[in-house]
């Protein structure tokens, strides 16, 4: 899917349609866009304006650059990031923001996407479970210690994981989870497994 999403961005681009209707010509409020985006989202992509990292799904600078530079306009952009949204495949779920938010999400998406820029590099994250947690991990699971509030991993707080579990988890990855292990440092992923493990369902 991460190397289809530029030829599929760029035929729904042509096509000047999409498959749920499109989004409001008043556009969407980019703020709440951005806050959703960091909190439902930036765990899977690649996003520079929002310092996210994510491996799992597409990169959205390299999906869109290229149609900016051409161009297209930013509504007809929006509009596709929505029919992404709407009708994603697997492992995104389809309408994992809806309505009013999802339209937001789109239009933060589509006005901050391709424009450089750079990501936060995990170095920068310190050896701080809590911290490092928020920013590569809180998108996909729930963890109240976190104020987490994912939803396509486990819920950690229902889960309640040992350490060692975390860790190799961490390090290994798995279904839609990708591996950690080279991303983050050995001192980094021990952090965040006791982090987890002393935080899940308290």
């Amino acid at each position: 899917m991460r190397r289809a999403l530029p030829l599929l961005s760029a035929l729904l681009l042509l096509a000047g349609c999409g498959t749920g209707g499109k989004a409001p010509s008043t556009g969407g409020d980019q703020a709440n866009g951005q806050k959703l985006f960091k909190s439902t989202c930036g765990g899977c992509h690649v996003l520079a304006a929002a310092g996210s990292q994510g491996t799992t799904g597409p990169n959205l600078d390299d999906a869109f650059s290229g149609s900016k530079k051409q161009g297209f306009k930013l509504s007809t952009i929006e509009n596709v990031v929505l029919d992404q949204i709407r009708e994603a495949n697997p492992p995104m779920p389809k309408n994992l923001v809806k309505g009013q938010d999802a339209v937001d999400v789109s239009a933060y998406v589509a006005a901050v996407s391709g424009q450089g820029g750079s990501t936060t590099p995990p170095s920068a994250l310190g050896t701080d479970g809590k911290t490092i947690f928020a920013a590569e991990c809180a998108s996909c699971h729930t963890l109240a210690a976190a104020q987490a509030t994912g939803t396509i991993g486990p819920n950690l707080d229902q889960l309640k994981p040992t350490e060692a579990r975390v860790k190799h988890q961490v390090e290994v990855g798995g279904s839609v989870m990708p591996a950690f292990k080279g991303k983050l440092t050995a001192a980094q992923i021990a952090a965040v497994a006791k982090f987890v493990a002393s935080s899940a369902g308290k």
